[in-house]
């Protein structure tokens, strides 16, 4: 496509973005004048790669790394002490990036798209907006919404609505949205990352989004499995995954990598110097022979979570922790970045099928975990053949441990925020209570392989408990007059967060 486009990006979001896999958006558009928009079409790219970026950015991507302990901070630098001590967090940059580009940008596509017979841009628009809203209150919980974004109404403090009634109007929304008949609509290919213009993937995809607004609930009074069941059995399920394709990144260049990679190679080295592999994590796949170790880092050594002031020689070989050589994450040029991936749906429907106790569940197990082995290019699948992954029929919540954990193994470099979502959802991996400052030694010799650990450092914060939920962001919190008390730490859950855990 030799047109180009320009939409400039908050400086917060660092990366940006292109019209096709070659050419990069490059024209600038005043984002409250929707007359100098020739056509909704070019904010679509834009909208995508934002969300995107979000999902595995500065917040997102690494706290939720943290606060799922695949990494923890290095004994060298500090930059992250703060997520592994469970000292507040906002997560203020995502929130402002999400609320002022994507979402206002996929409002402006419905906007200017809702009375046109081609519905397909609006029902993309509308797919990536629920979504969107999904992430912001399972993330923050209470947050303004039926107000939000209608400044141009002269709403500039919205009032908070609690996170029942977002879900609520989630659903409504996306029953509507399916609703809609595309058989005569379409879209240009070019302006879509994530499915090229084919708008049955996108259906596929905001059926998928309807299930996960009702597994989310699933420990609630308002979840009806039997209901998710007949909904899983008639549904036109998401089998391609929904992400921005590795092409599109240019890792010789500034500003276009992966996000991960700009953190890496831009210039901060923030994985050199920072992040190390957690204990919890990586002895679990070292010790079960999985082969997405070597896709995941560099190095088989993990350190216990929150403990970088350690200066013993907790496995006794000679060598003190703080000196210990260690496995760091490991990211390509060309990795690609999901929004929903087939691992995620086929463990959806494994879930509903362990509820109701009916074999399918093996089915989609299997296929989840196959997923994300393809993901990291492995085609052996010896580990759910004969392997530590192989399905065992257990009690339900047997079978649903098995499935989280193996969601917990599939996530790690692609949906970090998600991974720490279902973690409170289902709570495993569970929390085993080892203390391990007590005695180094001891937990080293004992340590809890497949479990999480309370952060050293962290300990008491929380009164032994994991994060749940960031503080809300300052810039709504400090701004917004019909904004409620700031939380107390980061220990407060939302509230479909019920299951009895940490």
């Amino acid at each position: 496509m030799k047109s180009k486009l320009l939409i400039i990006f908050s400086a917060t979001i660092m990366f940006f973005t292109a019209v096709s896999c070659s050419d990069w958006l490059d024209v600038n558009h005043d984002p409250n004048a929707l007359e100098q928009i020739p056509d909704a079409k070019v904010l679509l790219p834009a909208a995508e790669i934002g969300i995107a970026n979000n999902l595995m950015g500065w917040d997102f991507g690494f706290a939720g790394a943290f606060w799922v302990e695949y990494w923890t901070q290095s004994y060298t630098a500090s930059q992250f002490k703060t997520l592994t001590e469970y000292l507040p967090q906002e997560f203020n940059t995502t929130y402002q990036s999400l609320m002022r580009e994507p979402l206002t940008d996929l409002k402006r596509i419905k906007t200017m798209t809702a009375e046109d017979e081609n519905k397909g841009y609006y029902f993309i628009a509308e797919a990536l907006s629920i979504f969107t809203w999904q992430l912001i209150t399972d993330v923050w919980g209470d947050m303004p919404y039926t107000e939000a974004l209608r400044a141009d109404e002269g709403i500039l403090h919205p009032v908070q609505d609690k996170g029942q009634d977002i879900y609520a109007d989630l659903m409504t929304r996306v029953n509507a949205l399916l609703a809609i008949d595309l058989s005569e609509s379409s879209i240009d290919s070019k302006f879509d990352y994530i499915y090229e213009g084919d708008l049955d993937e996108w259906y596929r995809f905001a059926s998928s989004l309807k299930l996960k607004l009702m597994l989310r609930l699933s420990e609630t009074p308002q979840y009806d499995n039997a209901a998710v069941l007949s909904y899983i059995q008639g549904a036109d399920l998401l089998t391609t995954s929904a992400k921005i394709p590795g092409s599109v990144w240019d890792d010789e260049m500034e500003g276009k990598r992966h996000p991960m990679r700009e953190f890496e190679a831009g210039g901060a080295n923030y994985f050199s110097t920072n992040v190390i592999a957690s204990k919890n994590f990586i002895d679990y796949l070292n010790i079960n022979s999985d082969p997405r170790l070597a896709k995941l880092f560099t190095g088989t050594k993990g350190a216990f979570y929150g403990d970088f002031d350690s200066k013993e020689d907790s496995d006794s070989n000679g060598t003190t922790d703080d000196k210990e050589t260690y496995a760091r994450a490991l990211f390509k040029g060309d990795m690609d970045l999901m929004l929903m991936s087939d691992w995620e749906v086929n463990f959806y429907i494994a879930e509903v099928y362990a509820r109701a106790q009916n074999s399918q569940a093996e089915v989609f197990y299997e296929r989840g975990v196959t997923a994300s082995l393809n993901q990291h290019g492995i085609s052996d699948t010896e580990i759910i053949e004969t392997g530590y992954a192989a399905w065992n029929s257990g009690t339900i919540e047997q079978n649903i441990k098995q499935i989280a954990m193996q969601k917990w193994v599939a996530n790690a470099n692609y949906q970090h925020i998600e991974s720490f979502l279902e973690r409170n959802r289902t709570k495993y991996p569970a929390v085993n209570e080892i203390n391990i400052e007590a005695n180094r030694k001891t937990a080293f010799e004992n340590f809890p392989v497949g479990d999480l650990t309370i952060s050293v450092k962290g300990r008491a914060l929380l009164n032994g408990n994991l994060p749940a939920s960031p503080l809300y962001p300052s810039s709504y919190i400090f701004r917004n007059t019909n904004a409620p008390d700031q939380k107390a730490n980061v220990g407060q859950k939302v509230w479909w967060n019920v299951k009895t855990g940490k």
